[in-house]
């Protein structure tokens, strides 16, 4: 069901610090006319960690207001209650599935995360994808817990950020009898993933580069790598540029130096360094998004 290039959006804001929901919607309006399969909002990089539940909500009620393809709304918390609370309001909201991130900072061991992903499975009929980020929650998912999981019907992929491809091709050896799909959780990897079975990626990059990102994963998609290669080589230093500070810190100066809705950031994340914000800026001109 799942597949393609999908952004996880950014959430712009307004001066008094509100979702600016008509920069959102235009921003919306921009990667679908890159041709993007689908969107994610209220991920990490829509600073979901700085979200109030009603914002939370609010993100997830517009995005499904205006957009055209299917919305993957980030519904994932370290408490399970708060994200049964907002998995539940998302479906009510009408997204085509959500995606939820592995409990952060607590740790659970296995049977935790199992009994944490089943609970809000059997309270809601929607799909749901998994997110694996050791390097924002602490703790590497196991292969027989994601394994596990993959088994239950309506758990229906996972994006992958660990950034181990021997992990990744482990998954889909251990989930190839389900209906279970990899998608890529780093913009840089989305290639060699492809290559071994994903099916697409929840992409940063494709904030700013919506078609790019959408005509390489179509292409790995369709067998032509010699097209995929050329681009992931063509974004790849852009790529590397929105990730020199933690991430939305770069791609937020990216898209308001491509015209794009931004606003600020949230704190505790401060805005890009000087030194940082010229490479974006020398990789958006080497794309000709900037002059």
């Amino acid at each position: 069901m799942f597949e393609g290039a999908m952004p996880a959006l950014i959430t712009p804001f307004t001066k008094d610090d509100r979702i600016d929901r008509e920069g959102l919607q235009r921003n919306i309006e921009f990667v679908e006319e890159g041709g993007v399969a689908g969107i994610v909002p209220c991920g990490t990089t829509g600073e979901s960690a700085t979200l109030s539940a009603l914002e939370h909500e609010e993100l997830i009620d517009i995005a499904v207001e205006c957009s055209k393809v299917p919305v993957i709304a980030g519904t994932g918390s370290n408490n399970t209650g708060e994200a049964l609370q907002f998995t539940k309001h998302a479906a009510d909201a009408g997204v085509d599935g959500v995606l939820l991130i592995s409990p952060y900072y607590n740790k659970p061991n296995p049977a935790g995360l199992l009994a944490h992903f089943k609970k809000i499975a059997e309270a809601v009929d929607i799909p749901m994808i998994l997110y694996n980020v050791p390097s924002r929650t602490g703790q590497d998912m196991p292969v027989e817990v994601i394994a596990e999981l993959a088994k239950v019907e309506n758990i229906v992929g996972i994006k992958e950020a660990s950034g181990n491809i021997g992990k990744v091709s482990q998954i889909l050896e251990s989930t190839a009898d389900e209906d279970f799909v990899v998608l890529s959780g780093e913009d840089g990897l989305t290639l060699p993933i492809l290559s071994i079975g994903g099916k697409g990626v929840i992409s940063v990059a494709a904030n700013i580069v919506p078609d790019r990102m959408s005509k390489m994963v179509n292409a790995a998609l369709a067998g032509d790598y010699e097209t995929a290669r050329k681009i992931h080589f063509e974004v790849a230093p852009l790529i590397r540029a929105l990730f020199l500070e933690t991430n939305p810190i770069p791609v937020k100066r990216a898209a308001e130096l491509a015209g794009l809705a931004s606003g600020h950031l949230r704190l505790p994340l401060a805005p890009l360094s000087g030194t940082n914000t010229q490479k974006v800026v020398d990789e958006l001109r080497k794309l000709g998004i900037i002059e």
